[in-house]
């Protein structure tokens, strides 16, 4: 499962230091990129935002998104009407030189989070981070098909959205991202300014019916629910199956065909 965000209720100059595996507040650099970044955004690419009136002004809050681009991190934290924070690659962070400074200073300024990536106990620690901004009263965002679309279809859901929303009792709002993927295509060094995005919140999802986050079906109940909205959204199709990177070693891919559940 890849990324997402969270915000605090509002912006301070206050900010609380985490440690190498914990949550951090961003502080003057995150308030910099919401009074600047943000606002710089909206002129330049013009998105067109839908249904923000959904979104949940107070308390914690789960954005579940199609992924289409590498600037949907960007979009949503730009577009929403409160912050936002995601979970980022750590490498993104952690560069030298000048050019590695400017890179960490423009991911916390749109409120990322390094995370080291992976599955198994990487994808736990993920959870973790985010379930402790949720405690917080933050919004994080995520991604439940796991990484991008690379044909513009929408894959099967990944249930660590709806763990985190069982067990936390926040709301899910559905997010449905339209043009990402012209604006900046997979490969691509730099967006497009000719093209738009369309940035779309649906209605908060309850899904406290499924039952406890310990129930596998409940989980899988609720994931299907969350994929639902989100393409009711995205108006993609549907591509039925999980969006998985091709399996190196015999033995991973005799996991990746065992039936088994995906986080």
């Amino acid at each position: 499962m890849t990324s997402a965000e969270t915000p605090e209720s509002e912006i301070t100059g206050t900010a609380e230091e985490t440690s190498d595996a914990g949550v951090r507040r961003m502080g003057a650099t995150y308030a910099f990129g919401r009074m600047v970044v943000a606002p710089l955004g909206r002129l330049v690419y013009r998105p067109r935002v839908e249904g923000r009136h959904h979104v949940p002004k107070q308390g914690p809050v789960i954005f579940a998104s199609n992924h289409l681009s590498f600037i949907d991190s960007i979009a949503i934290p730009v577009a929403a009407p409160r912050p936002v924070h995601f979970l980022a690659k750590a490498s993104y962070f952690d560069g030298p030189g000048m050019k590695g400074w400017f890179s960490k200073q423009f991911f916390l300024s749109i409120g990322a989070i390094p995370v080291n990536r992976g599955a198994g106990q990487a994808a736990l620690d993920a959870l973790d981070q985010q379930r402790q901004l949720l405690d917080q009263g933050s919004a994080v965002a995520l991604y439940p098909e796991g990484t991008r679309s690379l044909d513009g279809r929408l894959y099967k859901g990944r249930t660590g959205v709806a763990f985190l929303a069982l067990q936390t009792g926040a709301p899910v709002v559905p997010v449905g991202l339209l043009g990402t993927d012209r604006v900046m295509p997979v490969g691509a060094k730099r967006p497009s300014l000719r093209e738009r995005v369309t940035v779309r919140f649906g209605e908060p999802l309850d899904l406290a019916h499924h039952g406890p986050a310990s129930s596998g079906r409940a989980r899988r109940g609720a994931t299907d629910d969350i994929m639902t909205a989100i393409q009711k959204l995205s108006e993609q199709e549907s591509a039925g199956v999980y969006n998985e990177l091709p399996a190196h070693g015999t033995i991973e891919k005799i996991k990746q065909a065992l039936p088994h559940e995906r986080v």
